[in-house]
């Protein structure tokens, strides 16, 4: 039987190795990138200096697949996609210790989107800071995302210090894209929690790299009554809490009241000595921000404003295919008819 300190010692080797195969994965990444560099920035200084046109590109793809009959990644397609990426970064000493944390694939996918330097270095820095796999970097970039983040209407200047603040500010989205919630006008909100948290995965996602999950409807028992938060959860960079408020119809002030008066409950009953300030984000349906600015005003506690759309429909091609509510009651009585016949 294995006693404590040998399983203390294999869990001890599991990380070494573990930490030992991630900075050989790094490394391997990051010798691929500058290989694909350097071979980009040689075709394009050749093209310079002697003329050649996009030809000498298929040549090179037909000769080294000869020469190199086992190597993979220098088709036509690879070798352009390598001189597209030496192009876009003539110095690549100012990205290199940032793109070696990001794949082959995050960076095609960069430089397929964005012509402007200013967004594709956005976005790899991004990508490498929240540690977005190829698919969420797709999803971010289809959201636009580099328009929402520190867009929201809040009150987090006034109430918490810098860099917190700025981080604070650009940690949150104006507006979040819940794709995985089907839209239901009679939804009520504790179904629209249930929904969440049946998909926290996804919503996490929505949120943002750093947040910890901690609950829904969150139980604070304050002066002999009982009240709860809609949805509780805690970050851990920011270190602190965020509560979070759910609202099914557009924004209205007095709903600042009331997270205001959660987050000082958070802060009086679960904030710990070294944690910071909880913050507080309402998210309802749409939003005035004008409104939302005076609602803020003078409230004591840090917090943003978002709305959020629902996107998850059923395809327009479907829709025509399915029964109406009096097809289907028209079928249900002659399945009874028969029943009973």
């Amino acid at each position: 039987m294995k006693n404590k300190d040998y399983q203390h010692l294999l869990e001890n080797i599991t990380l070494l190795i573990e930490q030992a195969r991630t900075k050989a994965l790094i490394q391997v990444n990051r010798e691929l990138l500058l290989l694909y560099w350097n071979i980009g920035k040689t075709i394009l200084e050749k093209q310079e200096e002697q003329g050649w046109g996009a030809k000498i590109i298929d040549n090179l793809a037909k000769d080294l697949a000869q020469n190199l009959p086992d190597s993979k990644g220098f088709s036509v397609r690879n070798l352009k996609n390598m001189q597209k990426f030496a192009k876009a970064y003539p110095n690549f000493e100012i990205v290199q210790t940032v793109s070696a944390q990001l794949s082959w694939s995050h960076h095609i996918l960069i430089l397929d989107k964005f012509k402007e330097e200013k967004l594709r270095l956005w976005y790899l820095l991004k990508s490498a800071e929240q540690g977005w796999s190829y698919r969420v970097l797709q999803h971010q970039i289809d959201m636009q995302i580099h328009t929402q983040l520190g867009t929201l209407p809040n009150n987090f200047e006034s109430y918490l210090p810098q860099p917190q603040s700025e981080l604070v500010q650009q940690l949150f989205k104006d507006e979040y894209i819940f794709n995985f919630i089907a839209q239901d006008e009679k939804r009520k909100e504790k179904d629209f929690e249930k929904e969440i948290i049946q998909n926290i995965t996804d919503f996490l996602l929505a949120l943002g790299k750093g947040f910890s999950y901690i609950g829904k409807q969150y139980h604070l028992e304050i002066g002999g009554q009982d009240f709860y938060i809609d949805l509780l959860f805690y970050h851990f960079k920011l270190k602190c809490f965020i509560v979070i408020e759910l609202k099914i119809d557009d924004f209205k002030p007095e709903y600042i009241g009331k997270l205001n008066f959660y987050l000082s409950a958070v802060d009086d009953l679960l904030k710990q000595d070294n944690d910071q300030a909880s913050i507080g984000l309402l998210l309802c349906r749409n939003k005035n921000n004008t409104v939302v600015e005076y609602a803020l005003r003078d409230v004591s506690k840090p917090m943003g404003v978002a709305s959020y759309k629902l996107t998850k429909q059923i395809p327009e091609n479907l829709k025509s295919n399915l029964p109406s509510e009096q097809e289907l009651k028209a079928l249900l009585d002659k399945i009874n008819r028969n029943k009973n016949g």
